[in-house]
């Protein structure tokens, strides 16, 4: 059951944020696009948006393995994937939905890690507690 629920909140957390990419938080999202990725930041932003909508409705509507974990897996490579993003925004020191601060871009690094466990978490295997 927790992880029924994690993986619920963690799709619809997705789904959100795929959705904000496309449409009200598209140049918020911009902003974080590192100046140094060889492809436009609006298309980098989209196509996250993209991702992260399948990744969200994946997560809402797959309950049978090993599909479930597939998409977690692939969801946990994707927030690996953006961690190199993230790291620049705090190294270049660019600020986004709020994060003006070192120290608030640094606490955000500190999540990422958690996201990527709470992707294979929800997502493995259910154990006999569950």
């Amino acid at each position: 059951m927790v992880r029924a629920v994690a993986q619920l909140v963690l799709g619809a957390f997705m789904l959100a944020a795929g959705i904000g990419h496309l449409t009200v938080l598209r140049e918020e999202f911009q902003a974080q696009v590192p100046p140094w990725v060889p492809v436009d930041p609006d298309f980098v932003v989209v196509a996250s948006g993209v991702v992260e909508v399948s990744f969200g409705a994946a997560l809402l509507t797959i309950w049978r393995q090993p599909a479930r974990r597939w998409a977690g897996m692939l969801l946990a490579l994707f927030f690996v994937a953006i961690f190199p993003g993230n790291v620049a925004q705090y190294v270049e020191q660019r600020d986004a939905f709020g994060l003006d601060t070192d120290t608030k871009r640094a606490v955000r690094l500190l999540f990422q890690p958690a996201l990527v466990a709470w992707a294979l978490l929800a997502t493995r295997a259910p154990r006999h507690d569950d």
